[in-house]
Parts: structure tokens; sequence; C-alpha cells
């Protein structure tokens, strides 16, 4: 396997778990449009870091996919 390919294995579980913590009391009520209210809170803290982070990992994420199909 190769490093690259060893790299975004690691990524995807780091992006996954990073959007599974953001993931809390949200049930089944803010998948079918419950739960409105939630919706347009701002974030502060550990929850704008953890937005943060996620993003920086999805676009991490991405470049990497797009190098490795390139480099195939």
């Amino acid at each position: 396997m190769a490093p690259i390919e060893i790299a975004v294995i690691i990524i995807a579980v780091a992006l996954v778990a990073t959007i599974l913590t953001q993931i809390r009391g949200g049930g089944m009520s803010g998948i079918f449009g419950g739960g409105g209210e939630q919706a347009f809170r701002t974030r502060r803290g550990i929850e704008k870091t953890l937005f943060r982070f996620t993003i920086v990992l999805i676009v991490v994420f991405i470049a990497l996919c797009i190098l490795s199909v390139r480099l195939a």
C-alpha cells in the first residue's frame, strides 16, 4: 500500500470521528426537519474549533484523493 493511500485512510477515519463528535442531541427529529430552533445558533468555543478542523480535514481529504487519482 502506498503512503498516500495510508494517509487517505487516516484522514478519512479522523474526518468520521470529528463529524460524529459534532452530532449531539439531534436524534431522528433533526434528520426529518424537526428541531428547527437549533438550526441557526452560533458556534462557540470547542464547537467552532471542531467545525473549522472538520473543514480543514475535508479539504485535505479531497486534495489527497485527487492526488492519488493523478498518480495512479
